[in-house]
């Protein structure tokens, strides 16, 4: 394993723990919280420019998955996980894409 996968992996599992630590120890349910943060401007802020730049690099995945000559259905499955989970979408597509260069190697 390389040391792009390893740096990836370690972003993906980190934010991950993170993501289901900051879940478990949230006293309202999910829906509400998102609510709340959307209910401020300065968080809201936050959160429109994060899926403005999962937009920029959702518009990336799809050309780089149309040179690699990849089905657009590995890009949906990509943007699902993007638009519900954000940055893990990018970060798991960045894994697999480095998987299959080092294979192509």
């Amino acid at each position: 394993m390389n040391k792009t996968l390893l740096v990836l992996y370690a972003i993906l599992l980190s934010f991950l723990a993170f993501t289901v630590y900051s879940l478990s120890v949230s006293e309202q349910p999910f829906f509400e919280w998102a609510r709340e943060l959307m209910s401020v401007p300065a968080t809201a802020q936050v959160v429109l420019d994060l899926y403005i730049a999962c937009g920029l690099i959702l518009a990336w995945m799809f050309h780089d998955i149309r040179k690699r000559g990849k089905s657009k259905l590995q890009w949906m499955i990509f943007a699902c996980i993007t638009v519900f989970a954000a940055s893990i979408g990018p970060l798991l597509y960045l894994i697999l894409r480095e998987h299959q260069i080092q294979a192509a190697s």
